[in-house]
């Protein structure tokens, strides 16, 4: 078995949500889902088949985020993840309501960070072993911290 590290490639703006489920109509579930949750979210998925046809199947509504979801699914290769990138949305918007579908096993990560996938490959496939979301704790947080925090979040409306 080897074990690879494959980052994501995006522009630093743009969010996604890495995750594994294990069914086809995975692609019809999670479009519906992005629609229905955020008004006005410009997004696109990939889904990476593990069985049959082993294709990676895509959609979305904005053609710059299905060429990422795509070029990315590639890049991980995996079965049955699935990953979505979105603009005009964060990952807070709709992250519930993507682990609410019903095909949704496992939820890696949700965020803007640059990552890096931590990918097992064996003779039969590959597979997501975690994430590195991020870079690493600078310090612990002061006083001076949580007040920049929570002005941050009455900015952005997520607190009155």
């Amino acid at each position: 078995m080897e074990i690879k590290s494959v980052r994501i490639k995006k522009p630093a703006e743009v969010n996604f949500i890495l995750g594994q489920s294990h069914f086809i109509k995975t692609v019809e579930d999670l479009h519906e889902t992005a629609m229905a949750s955020v008004p006005g979210i410009k997004f696109g998925l990939a889904f990476c088949e593990a069985s049959g046809a082993c294709l990676i199947r895509c959609s979305g509504n904005d053609p710059a985020m299905i060429d990422l979801a795509r070029d990315n699914a590639q890049a991980i290769a995996a079965g049955h993840t699935f990953i979505m990138f979105m603009r005009d949305a964060y990952p807070v918007n709709i992250l519930n309501a993507v682990k609410a579908v019903s095909e949704v096993c496992n939820i890696f990560c949700a965020t803007a960070n640059e990552v890096e996938v931590i990918v097992a490959e064996s003779e039969q496939g590959r597979g997501i072993l975690g994430v590195i979301d991020g870079e690493r704790p600078k310090g612990v947080e002061q006083e001076k911290d949580r007040a920049w925090r929570h002005d941050l979040l009455r900015k952005f409306g997520y607190k009155l």
